[in-house]
């Protein structure tokens, strides 16, 4: 069983992984019929997208801002993850002393805070950028996984088809980057970004015999552990793509910048004839 694994990386990373997801489909390595597709925060949005029945070059035309293509909520005022919010997860991090879920709790308890006092866009306004962003609110007829943070307890949360949680609410929870974001309350529980637990939960992967993993932002730090150190301790054989130079560059310092959009998704599809070899030898 084949495991494709999509990490969080904001706007950008939904351009880059849509890049590279059509340049390695070109080159013979189409990653999108996986028995499983995991996607977490930006990865959520790119999963919902390549489940549904848009295909993988009309969804890369929408990256590119191409005539015809929908441009997404690019009316929206320009977010960031600034430095007080940088300072917010630092505080944060140093009173988890490594434990994630604890992390998970004080980024949450912030997160509902700072929506409170009106210091992110309202639910309603997230709700609607979202929903440009997807190509469907229905769930798909397939193994796809939405991941979020409970804001609460700090305990992963595993959306999938079938649950009793929406489409459309799951990725507004996988996407809700805390005090950048609103937390999203689902029934009687509140919920942020899945990438407060893992870039890209990739252990969630556990049961699969070949991974790979696209992540814009592979890294461990603190309680958050990268993909590789969760597909080591599965003992699996996997492939995480991490953003190469020229990707780095075409990104920039702004993930949530969407003006990066169009050269985010060219430098992927570009990147994508580096790996497409180890690609098809790993997926078969």
């Amino acid at each position: 069983m084949k495991a494709l694994v999509l990490g969080g990386g904001g706007i950008t990373g939904i351009a880059w992984e849509t890049g590279l997801l059509t340049g390695l489909a070109a080159a013979g390595a189409d990653l999108t019929g996986a028995d499983r597709v995991i996607g977490t925060s930006a990865g959520s949005i790119v999963g919902s997208q390549v489940t549904s029945d848009t295909p993988l070059e009309e969804l890369y035309r929408r990256q590119l801002l191409e005539p015809g293509a929908p441009e997404g909520p690019t009316e929206a005022p320009l977010a960031a993850i600034g430095p007080r919010v940088l300072a917010t997860y630092a505080v944060a991090m140093l009173r988890a002393r490594g434990d994630a879920e604890r992390f998970g709790r004080l980024l949450g308890t912030r997160a509902v805070r700072a929506a409170a006092r009106g210091r992110t866009p309202s639910i309603a306004e997230r709700y609607d950028q979202v929903r440009q962003r997807l190509t469907t609110t229905q769930w798909p007829d397939r193994d796809l996984v939405v991941t979020a943070v409970d804001a609460a307890t700090g305990e992963l949360a595993a959306f999938r088809p079938g649950g009793e949680v929406g489409l459309e609410d799951a990725v507004n929870a996988s996407c809700a980057v805390p005090c950048v974001y609103p937390a999203i309350p689902i029934g009687a529980r509140t919920y942020v970004d899945g990438g407060m637990r893992s870039g890209a939960n990739a252990d969630l992967a556990e049961g699969c015999d070949r991974v790979v993993v696209l992540s814009p932002l592979d890294r461990s730090l603190g309680p958050i552990r990268s993909a590789r150190q969760q597909l080591e301790e599965l003992g699996v054989p996997y492939l995480v793509i991490t953003p190469d130079d020229a990707s780095r560059a075409a990104i920039g310092k702004n993930v949530l910048d969407p003006a990066a959009r169009p050269g985010s998704a060219r430098a992927g599809h570009a990147q994508a004839a580096a790996y497409a070899d180890r690609v098809r030898e790993l997926w078969g």
